[in-house]
């Protein structure tokens, strides 16, 4: 039930990107940076396309600083606005600490898996 996989590559972060289910999975790899925010936006909520709920599977992310934090925030509103949402999944131990540190972790929801954002 896989459809409109789409991918995008930067110089520090890929993203891959699907549907499932009325769900838009974006996977992510790499760093997410001031550089980076607008392949994370893109991968997030795509423009031209309609806002679904969107998981992001941060399983491959190894940094994430303030301008990160601040693009995860922006599209956890859009999508809000929306009647929709925005989950975490499987954020790695450095990325995990950075959310609880910030607090984004009590305004997004994080989840330790792909499998139980999907499920939340």
């Amino acid at each position: 039930m896989t459809s409109n996989d789409k991918a995008e590559r930067s110089a520090r972060l890929s993203t891959v990107r699907r549907v499932v289910d009325g769900v838009r999975i974006a996977t992510l790899h790499g760093e997410i940076d001031h550089d980076e925010m607008d392949v994370l936006r893109e991968a997030l909520l795509p423009e031209g396309e309609p806002v679904l709920p969107v998981v992001a599977d941060m399983s491959g992310v190894t940094f994430l600083d303030s301008s990160g934090i601040n693009a995860l925030l922006t599209v956890h509103q859009q999508v809000s606005a929306a009647q929709a949402w925005l989950r975490l999944a499987a954020p790695t131990a450095n990325v995990r600490r950075v959310l609880a540190l910030i607090g984004v972790d009590t305004v997004i929801d994080c989840h330790p898996t792909l499998e139980d954002a999907l499920k939340a």
